[in-house]
Parts: structure tokens; sequence; C-alpha cells
């Protein structure tokens, strides 16, 4: 069946209303795959956000839109009036407590997906908080507790987009695919403890969401202006917080300016550093090696913590996981200028989207460790080809879009699962939603290592006998 065909195929039949809460970038991405691929009439939806950001869209296709921001004074009576039994939370904002929000759609019996774990707003840049206290992982352990609270009850899918999200349900078809290519003796996994033992067998060590946009625009990089091609106010949130990765079994030392968190499930650290300001070697398959920022993510944590085998209380096996993202190169000059300024973002914001003339989000996950060395598996959409498929787009916003997509469509038939991450969905379900949105979707293996030094004229402390120690990972 071609892909013209597939894309206008309904998934699933949303039986209530559907309430959207934010209308940046991904809010706007999502509307038109939603309303092609879920049977929902846009009388039935109702846009909840803090700007005017998506009143245009929103216009365009007949959808209620109020501009109000959520705040936590408000927000039961804002929100909870368009909420209840049989609808659809999708929570696409910033500076919006997720906790708050998904215990909200439980009590409205609603359903509910977010794409990242969020505070309210300042918490990222509260200095009376503890890095770790403000880290991605004391967010997620919020979330963990309420979900251990709750139990069983109306789905709410925690952090699933692009990354987190789509980059979990790739990494288990990376998985066996080295296993198949390997000659790996498994059987299919069904369970978490299934996939744990998988990667384990395969002697999966480290785990990159590599990521390397090559977007360009027409209108070059003005001083006092940050540039990006997805949420600039996420990416400098995300870029101000502590750099926090998984931390696997395989590391025989922690970083110098590394320190582990005094609760939770013990999965990850966090560097006494911005994750803007800490860089990383990678490798994908078409920029070949390059250096990324190890910005935080929640799928860092959390793969690392769901692929973690213990017997008994001893953790036996973990890999390490984290981000390493080579943004457009605006973004990066952003970053750079950011950082120079003392953290406080520029004054001039400008998000691109009809201005980009070339480039792909080239967006995967990069295994490294098993007997073939690394192999990268991942999405390589083209501005063109996003173009294509979807208005409101660009490559990096129809990634996350077809991520929150395929989320919508397992909760709707999977609609009493409780909190649930992205990790533990069906991800052949997830990607059959997710491939009519994602470009050439592709695999390959390198020999590169991040011992590759060629062209580096300075000595470096470096571990020959264990290339994937984060040590020779690490830019220092």
């Amino acid at each position: 069946m071609s892909q013209a065909t597939t894309r206008h195929e309904t998934f699933a039949q949303l039986k209530g209303k559907l309430l959207l809460v934010g209308c940046g970038s991904i809010g706007q991405a999502v509307l038109p795959l939603i309303l092609r691929h879920l049977d929902v009439s846009p009388d039935r939806i109702t846009i909840v956000t803090a700007d005017s950001r998506g009143r245009d869209v929103a216009a365009e296709l007949g959808i209620t839109f109020i501009e109000q921001a959520v705040t936590r004074e408000n927000y039961r009576d804002l929100l909870g009036s368009h909420l209840s039994a049989g609808d659809f939370f999708l929570n696409l904002s910033v500076d919006v407590s997720s906790v708050d929000m998904m215990l909200l759609a439980r009590e409205k019996g609603a359903l509910y997906l977010d794409t990242v774990v969020e505070p309210w707003g300042g918490a990222y840049f509260d200095p009376s908080l503890t890095p770790s206290e403000r880290s991605n992982y004391a967010l997620r352990e919020s979330m963990l507790a309420l979900r251990r609270e709750l139990g069983k009850g109306p789905t709410a899918v925690s952090a699933q987009g692009a990354n987190p999200g789509m980059v979990s349900q790739l990494l288990k078809e990376a998985l066996l695919i080295v296993a198949r290519d390997t000659g790996t003796s498994h059987t299919q996994p069904t369970t978490r403890e299934g996939w744990a033992d998988l990667a384990r067998a395969l002697g999966l060590k480290a785990v990159h969401i590599a990521e390397r946009d090559t977007q360009v625009s027409n209108t070059p990089k003005r001083v006092g202006e940050f540039v990006n091609t997805w949420s600039i106010d996420g990416f400098v949130s995300e870029g101000c917080q502590p750099a926090e990765m998984g931390w696997g079994t395989h590391e025989k030392g922690l970083p110098h300016d590394g320190a582990r968190h005094p609760m939770g499930c013990d999965a990850a650290i966090y560097l006494n550093r911005p994750g803007a300001s800490t860089r990383v070697r990678t490798w994908t398959p078409k920029a070949g090696p390059i250096i990324g920022f190890l910005i935080t993510h929640n799928e860092a944590i959390s793969i690392a913590d769901y692929y973690t085998v213990r017997e008994g209380e001893k953790v036996v096996y973990r890999p390490t996981s984290h981000y390493a993202y080579h943004p457009c190169d605006a973004a990066v000059l952003s970053v750079h200028e950011l950082q120079g300024n003392g953290w406080q973002q520029q004054p001039e914001q400008r998000l691109m989207m009809e201005e980009i003339v070339s480039g792909i989000d080239e967006l995967g996950v990069l295994l490294m460790g098993h007997a073939k060395g690394a192999f990268w598996y991942g999405s390589q959409l083209s501005i063109e080809e996003a173009r294509e498929l979807a208005p409101h787009n660009s490559a990096t916003s129809l990634q996350v879009a077809a991520g929150v997509l395929g989320g919508m469509v397992w909760a709707i038939e999977n609609p009493a699962e409780g909190i649930v991450e992205a990790d533990e969905l069906d991800h052949v379900r997830v990607l059959e939603v997710m491939r009519n949105y994602l470009g050439p979707v592709t695999g390959a293996y390198s020999d590169w290592t991040p011992l590759d030094r060629r062209g580096v004229l300075f000595s470096e402390d470096i571990d020959q006998d264990d290339p994937w120690q984060f040590k020779n990972i690490r830019v220092l």
C-alpha cells in the first residue's frame, strides 16, 4: 500500500472531546495529523494556550482557541470544565506541571498524553533547589510516585514525542535487528525483564539518542536572537538544566563532576554543569562522527531504568544512555551566544519554519558495544518530504508529531493502563502509526568508536581497553 494511501487511514476513534493545552510548534504540527487519523471533528477540539501562537492554524481548521495561561491557581477551573470521562487531554505546554495535569485527567476520567515531564514555571532556574531537585530524574520520580499512588485507571502516556518517545520504540526494533544480525539466540521479549535480558545478551554497553539537524534557513541568525527548529523555550530550559544520563554497569568510575541522586531508582547520574555546555562524541550515518550537546532528556533515564537487570536487589546489568544532540547550525550559534551571556536568554526568538530551504533531521538510536560495534537506527526526514507529508511542519516538528500521534492511538486502544512510559508501549503498533511521517527509517552499522581521534593533536586521558567508557565519549 502506498504511503499516500496509508497516511490518511483512520487509526482510532476518539469517542469524546479533545483538549489541547499549548499550541506552539508541536501543537500546530500535530493538529493536521489528529484530524486525518483520529475519528474526531474540529468542533470537538478545544485549544487552551498562553499566547497567540497557533491561533491562525486553529482558525483555519475550525477549532476553538482560548488564549489564557494555565497556572497553579486556575488550572482546575480553566481546564476542568473542558474534561469529562472519555475525553483526551493532550498536554503540549511548557511551565505547566505534568503531574498535576495527569492527576486532573484521572479525576475527570480522561485519557492523557504529554511529551515531557514538565514542572511549574521557574523550577528549572530556582536557586533554592539543588541540581538534583531540578533534574529530569527528580521530575520522573515525581511522576512514578503518582503512578504508584493511582494504580490502574484511564491511560496516561508520559513523555511520548520523538525524544523522549519514538526513540524508545526505535530502540526495541534496533535490538531485534542486532540480535538477528549477530545470531544472538533469544525469544521475542514480551516483558520489561525480557527486553533487559536481550540487551544484556547482546553485550550492549551504551545507547545514544544521536541526532544531527542540518536544516538551514534563508535568513542568517542575528546577534541577540535565538534561532531553532523547535521550541526555543523548551531547548533553553533543557540546556540550562544539569547534564544527565543513565549510568551503566560497565562504567569504571563517576566523572569528576558527576553525582548520584539521593532518592529514587538510582539508574542515572547528573553532572554539575549545564547540558548545553557539555559536549559528547557520537555518530550518525549521513553526518558521520559528530560532537553534540549532552542535553538532559527523560528517555536517558527511562531507558537505563527499563533495561536494568537485577539479581535480587543487586543491579547486575544496565546500559549507559544519554542524548547526543547536534542541533541546526543556527541553534549552535545561539547556544554559544547564550553561554557567553551567562545563560541569560536572548531578547529575540525565531522558530525556523517556512524559511527553511534545505536539510534533514537525522534522529535515531546508536547502540554501542555489541558484537558488531555500533549500530544506528532511526529517521532521516528531510524538510522537503516533511512539507509534502503534512502542513505546518518542519522535519523536526513532524518527527515529534508522529510520536504524539502514535502514543495517542495506543492510549485510545489501551484505555485502562494507568500511567505508562514510552518504553512500555507496544513498539510495533506505535511504529506502524509513526512510519507514515518519518521519511526513510533505516539502520547502519559502523566501525566508529569514540577513540577515533583523527586530526587531534592533543593527548587525552582515554581508556583504550574499553572504547565505550563515558570518559572516551565526553569532550573535555
